[in-house]
């Protein structure tokens, strides 16, 4: 719709400069060219598919500069729309191939190469624009007469008139051939702004100032703008002026712009992005940053804006110590990372694989590199750098090499990560400890049992050795935390993160979790069926408890069971543990053994705890985590009164298993609802357009 000629004024001041503006009258794009050429533009838009660059077959007109220049297109004498008009410069590219052997060819063969020579070039130049929310693409043809072609020479321009844009908006602008022999040219140009749309900052809050009449009506949306994709809408309302919108700093992002247009049929809509350059907005950026985990090899750095960024694999040893570089470094395009730089700044440090292979354990990491004619070596990681093995340094892991070596050809070494430059390992460290402590152990029992002779020789005073000895067992009993067999369905990658998460949670509290996913070596050894017997039969015998977590997955499995009363052949895969334990859980049930060794467990959004087998709910089953301290109180041992801590200790859980659960039932990319900025924020505050 054309803009009111003094709100153009406004916009563009009271230069006579500005204000003598060209005017081109009627709605019709138009195109002219230099002298001595011609042209013409197609008569509708095209797609914008510029196509991959091919060879040049001899000498093509290329474009070598794009220039624009703002003129009115006036529908009467004083409403007028914005225009940008742009005009392509031209130039003779690329050069006529010379015949390998002119004499093979004889006369024939240069009169045949002569003709296109005094030929004329013609060329399709495409114009492409994109100003959000409008993007087209015109075609303009040009012919340039025979007597203009030079090799390397300019022969002039063309000119197209033109495309509308709104006040403050940012117009991108490329131009390139069809087909297309060289890089596309390209070309930013910023449209004034209207002086009633302001930003202004006041402490820790940002105000939109909106200066319009109390008659206005218009439409305000805050966007993220994307350099890849279309933009996300994050909120949007309808207004009448005059009116002041306040937004937290905490909501300042540098993709964060603002479009504002009147609320009539077929308005210009202005655009502004006023934090591209804002410090807070930069810290906010980062801050909202997050790596996730898609798989063992693969990440995804999440973010509102597009974020220039150099990410690396680092390793950090148990106690909180910096997280250090590889050395030597493997590939870094495509490697599972824990630390992000910008600027050579450090803004991200996470460790990934948290979930995935339990708590911090003292293992060595074995680097593997590669060289030509299948030429490695081996290093293990230290905070002194990295050992060579075998070594004969005073090192931790020097002694240890000749062992370390044997675990990995023996394949008791987990491998993290492979490629063609190398690979890395973690091989346990908890069987070499034990063997140096064994000694130690056995002179403090020595110690014990002549203590225990001196003390026999007093009987009053044996009594009363014996009443502590037997309250210390129970106090490191109560100290070491209860066992506890998470039992889950393997449905899919991210329900396994989501267990890890809550398996991970449950380690800070005094319990003691075994669940397959951190014993995927001895699963792969043993065979589900197998480790599942002995991790029952243990967890059962030391009064800990089995929790079976309920999910659609493992609800199918159970119905099938409980039917058929097997699984069918080939159903399941290595490390299906859920599958192989239903064979001795289901006779614990039928045979009522299960209350208070069982427990029963699912995610809130995911299962109802209706949908779970009727023979399973003799036991409680509780819905996480809306139910978090309930299920807490029931793993703890029998007996054990119920500790004032258990609310806190339900909060501290809950915090832990936020993250995974937002990524389960938020994936990245999809906007989580609650995340709106400005008033009126939540769940479809962002639907408007």
């Amino acid at each position: 719709m054309p803009v009111p000629w003094f709100l153009l004024s406004l916009a563009l001041g009271r230069s006579p400069v500005v204000l003598s503006l060209e005017r081109l009258v009627g709605p019709q794009d138009a195109t002219h060219c230099s002298p001595g050429l011609s042209c013409r533009l197609w008569d509708s838009d095209i797609l914008c598919l510029p196509g991959d660059i091919v060879p040049a077959p001899g000498p093509v007109l290329a474009p070598t500069h794009l220039q624009t220049e703002l003129v009115l297109r006036c529908q009467k004498e004083t409403d007028c729309d914005l225009c940008l008009r742009v005009a392509v410069h031209l130039a003779v590219h690329g050069h006529w191939e010379e015949p390998e052997d002119e004499e093979k060819f004889g006369g024939a063969a240069d009169s045949g190469v002569e003709e296109p020579r005094n030929a004329s070039l013609q060329a399709q130049v495409v114009l492409s624009f994109q100003a959000y929310p409008t993007a087209r693409c015109v075609l303009l043809e040009v012919q340039v007469p025979a007597a203009l072609v030079q090799f390397g020479q300019s022969v002039g321009s063309v000119v197209y008139d033109c495309f509308e844009a709104a006040l403050g908006s940012e117009v991108r602008i490329w131009s390139y051939t069809q087909p297309r022999y060289e890089k596309e040219l390209n070309h930013t140009q910023q449209l004034p702004a209207l002086p009633w749309l302001n930003v202004s900052a006041d402490g820790d809050n940002v105000h939109l100032v909106l200066n319009v009449s109390e008659e206005q009506h218009f439409g305000l949306s805050l966007y993220w703008n994307q350099v890849q994709g279309p933009p996300k809408p994050r909120w949007h309302k309808n207004l009448t002026g005059p009116q002041i919108i306040t937004l937290n700093h905490t909501d300042l992002v540098p993709c964060l712009c603002i479009q504002v247009w009147p609320l009539e049929p077929d308005s210009v809509r202005t655009n502004i992005c006023p934090f591209r350059e804002d410090p807070r907005a930069h810290q906010n950026l980062w801050q909202a940053a997050r790596l996730q985990l898609l798989t063992l090899q693969s990440w995804l750095l999440d973010a509102p804006c597009s974020l220039p960024a150099e990410a690396a694999l680092c390793w950090r040893a148990p106690g909180g110590d910096p997280c250090q570089p590889l050395v030597p470094p493997l590939s870094w395009e495509n490697v599972t990372v824990d630390q992000v730089n910008s600027s050579e700044k450090l803004q991200l440090q996470e460790c990934l694989w948290a979930d995935s292979l339990g708590p911090l354990k003292d293992d060595v990491l074995l680097l593997e590199t590669r060289g030509p004619q299948d030429n490695r070596s081996l290093c293990a990681l230290e905070p002194s750098g990295c050992t060579s093995l075998p070594s004969k340094a005073s090192t931790r892991a020097a002694r240890l090499g000749e062992y370390l070596l044997q675990d990995l050809q023996s394949g008791q070494c987990l491998q993290l990560w492979d490629d063609d430059l190398g690979a890395l390992w973690a091989c346990p460290m908890d069987k070499y400890i034990h063997k140096r402590w064994a000694l130690v152990w056995l002179a403090c029992l020595l110690f014990a049992a002549a203590l225990s002779l001196i003390l026999l020789l007093k009987k009053d005073h044996a009594k009363g050795w014996l009443r502590l000895l037997k309250q210390d067992v129970r106090s490191g009993a109560a100290a070491r935390g209860r066992a506890a067999l998470l039992l889950y369905s393997a449905d899919d990658s991210g329900f396994e993160r989501l267990v890890g998460a809550l398996a991970s949670a449950l380690c800070q509290l005094p319990l003691r979790v075994a669940v397959d996913l951190w014993s995927r070596r001895e699963l792969s050894a043993q065979g589900p069926v197998a480790w599942f017997h002995a991790q029952r039969r243990q967890t059962l015998q030391e009064g800990g408890v089995v929790v079976l977590l309920f999910s659609p997955g493992a609800v199918a499995l159970c119905s099938e069971w409980l039917q058929d009363g097997v699984s069918g052949p080939g159903a399941h895969g290595p490390h299906d543990a859920f599958r192989a334990s239903l064979s001795c859980v289901l006779p614990d049930f039928l045979q009522g053994r299960a209350p208070g060794s069982y427990v029963g467990a699912c995610f809130d959004r995911l299962l109802h705890p209706d949908a779970v087998p009727a023979l399973f709910r003799t036991v409680p089953v509780f819905t996480l985590p809306s139910q978090l301290p309930d299920f807490l109180g029931a793993l703890q041992q029998p007996r054990a009164p119920r500790s004032g801590r258990l609310q806190e200790r339900a909060e501290q859980v809950s915090r832990a298993l936020q993250p995974a659960l937002d990524s389960y039932f938020h994936p990245p990319g999809t906007p989580a609802p609650g995340r709106g900025v400005g008033p009126g924020a939540g769940p479809g505050a962002g639907d408007g357009t």
